[in-house]
């Protein structure tokens, strides 16, 4: 089982990947600090689980950071 039965989905890091790659997919890329408070304003999400869905996406090469912090999506 992928996801435990006791949350919600909403709060899951798979469902919040998918919150931060499609908020690439409509705003190209941006900073680190910037897309936090671009999701923070629209979906409420916690500092705690941006990064754990971001070091998902950079684990399965969903997405990519350079050297001064831009966050893009990989293709």
């Amino acid at each position: 089982m992928l996801m435990p039965d006791n949350i919600h989905p909403e709060m899951s890091i798979y469902y919040n990947g998918y919150i931060i790659l499609s908020k690439l997919n409509a705003k190209g890329n941006l900073g680190m600090v910037e897309l936090y408070h671009e999701l923070k304003e629209e979906n409420a999400m916690s500092f705690s689980i941006y990064m754990l869905s971001l070091d998902w996406l950079f684990l399965i090469q969903a997405a990519s950071i350079d050297e001064n912090g831009v966050i893009s999506k990989c293709l």
